[in-house]
């Protein structure tokens, strides 16, 4: 299982969320290329990047940081990077400028058509991002709850195409106590696709646990930055494991 770093970005800083509220903020730096640098110095080989104010505004915004993060640190790491990212033009944007794999959340629910093209475009190099708010599928950012059910939408998705999927349960996001395990192992269960997990990490038994759950990767935020987990501690626990 891979442990990827994630570094959030809004107006141009690093920052994590709690639970995805926008007025809920730390701030962990001003340099994103820096903060790559430390990570990728710390064992990471991929980052997870994600455009806070392009999850906001349905657009991207934080595109020429991104594009720094390619040059500086793209023949170290893998990047893949969400937020904002609704159309195949915007994709394709990222991916043919060094971007590995892009992100697609919202429009899983918004506009799927776009999400099967960029599969079918950019074979293996699309993730779509389900996150969930007691079961079911949160848009726009996280502000919006719909009716849809996390799995089903999931399943849907795969039967489509599309090749990799990220879980991230919204209530535990940022929270440092523990995934929602049960949920995960739903989602894993259900698809023949692998499935990275996000949200809860606050220990190396937390990421264990996802390990356990059988998902293909556990991206880790808050816990790094506040120092609960160790980077090179987590990939030296995945290696033993293994």
């Amino acid at each position: 299982m891979e442990v990827i770093p994630a570094i959030d970005i809004r107006g141009g800083r690093c920052v994590q969320l709690t639970q995805g509220d926008f007025q809920r903020e730390a701030h962990y730096g001003d340099d994103p290329l820096a903060m790559a640098e430390r990570w990728i110095e710390e064992g990471a080989t991929r980052l997870h990047i994600v455009d806070l104010d392009g999850a906001r505004a349905g657009a991207p915004a934080q595109r020429e940081i991104i594009l720094r993060l390619v040059d500086s640190v793209g023949d170290r790491a893998r990047l893949q990077v969400g937020g904002g990212i609704r159309t195949l033009k915007d994709a394709g944007a990222y991916l043919d400028a060094g971007v590995e794999r892009v992100i697609l959340g919202s429009a899983a629910i918004k506009d799927q058509a776009t999400v099967v093209n960029a599969c079918s475009r950019y074979p293996g190099r699309v993730i779509v991002s389900i996150d969930a708010r007691r079961g079911r599928v949160a848009t726009e950012a996280w502000h919006e709850t719909t009716e849809v059910g996390a799995v089903e939408l999931a399943e849907e998705l795969e039967a489509a195409g599309v090749p990799r999927f990220l879980y991230t349960d919204i209530e535990r996001d940022g929270m440092l106590q523990g995934p929602n395990v049960e949920a995960l192992k739903a989602m894993v269960q259900a698809l023949s696709a692998p499935v990275i997990a996000s949200g809860g990490i606050g220990s190396l038994d937390d990421i264990s646990a996802v390990e356990a759950a059988g998902a293909e990767a556990v991206i880790v935020g808050t816990a790094l930055y506040e120092g609960r987990v160790s980077l090179r501690e987590a990939l030296a626990s995945v290696r033993i494991s293994q």
